[in-house]
């Protein structure tokens, strides 16, 4: 079955010329012209890429990212920027676009962006694959990779698709230090030269969600000037 993509676009005649290309790619697609239809349809169907401008009538872009991204359930997301909103591509990339096209662009450019975003998620999927499902235990934490649940002393923890795949990465790899752009590599299956900050931020709410202190993590700690790394607690309690 061929890949399901909705466009969020307010421009017709934009949307409607990234229609028919995508449609030459054998992607099906919808389209939506404002925000709110937009997280209308991405919340009630299934979709696999969600082009999405990000000034919007009705709910603009940054918003609709923002809501899709508390969901357990992800889906990539390529955001449409102009060329003076700088700050929002960083705020767009911080919570959770895969990657963005600068306006105005080229639909070359635009078509192979979104064969690149399928390549990494299809890359990162058959490594999932291949990864056995198992239960992992961390102190008091324990991790379901299964049912991609987390609970900390039997109590439930809410994290969102992205916050799982990276406490899991650094669960699966205890005392390996990462940079900031490894991270983005591994976990991200991308890297965006600048935005390493993406990571921290991913990282912070983490940790206020995990840990007892985020100031005093026991968890995800900093190694500093070089990146992150998960306690070995294995070792603490033979070390101890």
């Amino acid at each position: 079955m061929g890949k399901k993509i909705l466009v969020i676009e307010d421009n017709r005649e934009l949307a409607q010329l990234l229609e028919l290309h995508l449609k030459d790619l054998s992607f099906s697609v919808d389209i939506a012209l404002d925000g709110v239809s937009g997280i209308a349809k991405a919340e009630a169907l299934s979709y696999d890429l969600i082009i999405l401008d990000l000034m919007l009538p009705g709910l603009d872009g940054l918003e609709i990212c923002k809501r899709l991204r508390t969901k357990s359930s992800y889906v990539p997301i390529l955001m449409l920027t102009s060329k003076s909103s700088e700050l929002d591509r960083v705020l767009g990339l911080e919570i959770g676009a895969d990657d963005y096209v600068t306006k105005p662009f080229s639909i070359m450019e635009l078509m192979a962006r979104v064969k690149a975003i399928f390549r990494r998620i299809d890359k990162i999927n058959q490594r999932d694959n291949d990864e056995k499902f198992d239960i992992i235990h961390v102190g008091d934490m324990t991790i379901d990779t299964e049912r991609r649940s987390i609970t900390i002393n039997g109590k439930s923890i809410e994290v969102t698709s992205k916050e799982f795949d990276l406490l899991l990465h650094f669960a699966r790899n205890p005392e390996r230090v990462f940079t900031r752009s490894q991270l983005l590599d591994k976990v991200w299956g991308y890297g965006h030269e600048g935005y390493e900050h993406t990571v921290n931020s991913h990282i912070n709410r983490l940790r206020s969600k995990i840990e007892e202190d985020p100031a005093k993590p026991r968890f995800i700690l900093t190694v500093w000037g070089v990146g992150y790394k998960f306690a070995d607690f294995n070792k603490q309690v033979i070390d101890g």
